[in-house]
């Protein structure tokens, strides 16, 4: 009785997960703390071993582009080389706030990409978010996939853009801009990674169909090298070509799956694209009409003066 009489306080959910305007705002609000919450609790951990995580960010780079001999005889020689500084007092702080949200933003995906599937599950119906669950799985897979492909590439994008520079020319590294560019590489390449999944929950929710996005692959391959372009901090063709190509074949395996639920959804109910106010197709094709059989005379008392009566009543009524 006591568990009755709570549930009789508490509203009942829509099945369909519709709820006003002002549900909705307050669901988001409280999703996007837990979120938030989530990536301050990993940035406060991150705190504690910023040192080790700020180097293991530098080594590649370092290895890659560091100067092997001294900085001045290196530049003197002619080699292209970098080393990775730090300039004022309050710079190895804003670094070390920098180092740990970066960490708590990457090692958090997993609450916040699963606060955004339950702020998106509720407008998908019961079958359906039993698919949802599978696809948000891949979700901090793609994004952790994103950003090694950033820590991966960074070193060769760094060599590339030191390989402009004059001989002689030595080259300073601020450390604080230097993790600015693996921020935004890390978070760009993680979120833009995450496209094919954001299509096939529009595609399972039925805003979205495999056949509109089939139709869209010009723009969107053209969107997103234009999207590559402008979000890659350094803006050279390699990160450029780096971001938009996995991207593009993810783009057309969303496409594939979208496909795929789309015919299953038309085999197991093949109206179920028509909307509420939409008419099906008539046939017009015209029928052949037989000749109309003919109206039998009405039947009469032997004598042919009146019409026979059946229980007091002729046969007209």
């Amino acid at each position: 009785m006591l568990k009755s009489a709570r549930n009789q306080g508490k509203p009942r959910k829509d099945p369909e997960g519709r709820m006003p305007l002002a549900e909705h705002l307050r669901e988001l609000r409280n999703r996007l703390m837990k979120s938030v919450l989530a990536v301050l609790v990993v940035t406060v951990v991150a705190m504690i071993y910023y040192k080790q995580i700020a180097d293991f960010l530098m080594n590649p780079v370092r290895e890659s582009v560091g100067c092997t001999k001294g900085f001045g005889e290196a530049a003197k020689e002619g080699e292209t080389c970098a080393e990775i500084t730090i300039n004022g007092l309050i710079a190895p702080f804003t670094i070390m706030l920098k180092v740990s949200l970066t960490a708590g933003v990457v090692i958090a995906s997993p609450v916040w990409l699963y606060q955004l599937w339950g702020f998106l599950a509720p407008g998908l119906h019961r079958h359906e978010k039993r698919y949802a669950r599978s696809f948000v799985g891949f979700g901090v897979p793609l994004f952790v996939a994103g950003a090694c492909l950033a820590y991966v590439i960074l070193p060769a994008a760094a060599k590339t853009l030191l390989d402009f520079s004059p001989e002689g020319a030595g080259n300073l590294i601020p450390l604080d801009d230097f993790l600015d560019i693996i921020t935004r590489l890390v978070v760009v390449f993680g979120l833009a990674f995450e496209l094919p999944l954001l299509l096939v929950l529009l595609n399972l929710g039925g805003i979205l169909s495999g056949k509109r996005m089939l139709g869209w692959w010009r723009v969107m391959v053209l969107c997103i090298t234009i999207f590559s372009a402008v979000a890659t901090p350094t803006g050279d063709p390699l990160t450029m070509c780096a971001l938009a190509a996995p991207i593009v074949v993810l783009y057309f395996g969303a496409v594939g799956i979208a496909l795929f639920n789309d015919r299953r959804r038309r085999r197991a109910d093949p109206y179920g694209e028509l909307s509420d106010d939409e008419a099906s197709s008539l046939d017009h094709t015209p029928e052949s009409v037989g000749a109309p059989d003919a109206v039998p005379s009405p039947r009469s008392d032997d004598d042919g003066d009146e019409p026979r009566r059946m229980n007091g009543y002729d046969d007209a009524t």
